[in-house]
C-alpha cells in the first residue's frame, strides 16, 4: 500500500458528497479493487444478499438520469453503482458459501449444519413479519458505505443518491420484472469537479446516548 494512503479515520472525516464530476474515466484496475472491497462488507447470516450493478455506458447513465429526475451525478460521473437488495436469496442454494468457509477453515461441518438450519428459521420469521426487504437493504447499504470510504482512500469522489424512482431505476438496469429485487442506493463515482467543505456535525452529546435513548452522554472520568 502506498505510504500516503488515508487511514480509515481520515477517509471518514474527509469524504464529502460530490454532485459534479470530471469526465475522466475511472481506471478499470481501480474500479475492480473498489468492487472487491465492497463485497467484503458483512451481511446478515453471511447471505451476501446484495449485488452491485456497474453502470458506465452513456446509454445506461442516461437511463439513470431519467430515473433520478435529471440529477447531475449520472450525467457527469463516469460510473454509477446501483446497489441491489436480493430479498429472496435466502431460498437459494448456498453451498458455495459454505464450501468457501470450509476451505478457509472458518466453519466446520457441525457449524455449517447448525448455521444453515438457524438462518432458515430466522429468514422465515422475517418473511412472516414482512421484513425481508428491510434486512436485504441494510446489507446493501453497508456495502455502499464500504465503497464510499474505499473510494475516498483511492482519491475518488462519491455521491450516495436519493430522489430516484425505484421502478425507473429497475427498468434502467433491466430488472423491472423482478419483484424479488429492490433498489437500496445509487452511488455516483468519479473524479470531483468541485470542492465541498464540511458543513459540520452536531456535537456528540446531541446524538450519542448511553444505555437508553435520550440519556446524557457519559461524562469524562
Amino acid at each position: 500500500m502506498k505510504s500516503d494512503a488515508l487511514s480509515v479515520a481520515e477517509a471518514i472525516r474527509t469524504r464529502r458528497t460530490i454532485r459534479h464530476y470530471r469526465p475522466d474515466p475511472v481506471p478499470a484496475s481501480q474500479l475492480a479493487s473498489l468492487l472487491s472491497l465492497a463485497i467484503e462488507a458483512p451481511t446478515s447470516w453471511n447471505l451476501q444478499d446484495r449485488s452491485i450493478v456497474v453502470v458506465d455506458s452513456h446509454q445506461g447513465r442516461e437511463g439513470l438520469t431519467w430515473a433520478t429526475g435529471g440529477q447531475p451525478q449520472p450525467q457527469e460521473a463516469p460510473v454509477v453503482l446501483v446497489f441491489v437488495a436480493e430479498t429472496q436469496s435466502w431460498r437459494d442454494d448456498r453451498g458455495d458459501i459454505y464450501d468457501r468457509a470450509r476451505r478457509n477453515e472458518a466453519w466446520n461441518e457441525e457449524f455449517v449444519a447448525m448455521f444453515s438450519a438457524a438462518s432458515q428459521v430466522f429468514q422465515q420469521d422475517l418473511e412472516k413479519r414482512g421484513l425481508l426487504r428491510e434486512y436485504a437493504v441494510k446489507d446493501a447499504m453497508i456495502a455502499a458505505t464500504y465503497v464510499m470510504l474505499a473510494a475516498t482512500e483511492m482519491g475518488l469522489a462519491t455521491s450516495p443518491m436519493n430522489g430516484w424512482d425505484e421502478t425507473k431505476v429497475k427498468k434502467a438496469i433491466g430488472i423491472d420484472d423482478r419483484d424479488d429485487l429492490a433498489i437500496a442506493l445509487l452511488v455516483a463515482l468519479g473524479y470531483p469537479a468541485e470542492e465541498r467543505r464540511h458543513p459540520g456535525r452536531r456535537p456528540l452529546e446531541r446524538n450519542v446516548f448511553y444505555q437508553r435513548y435520550g440519556a446524557p452522554h457519559r461524562p469524562t472520568e
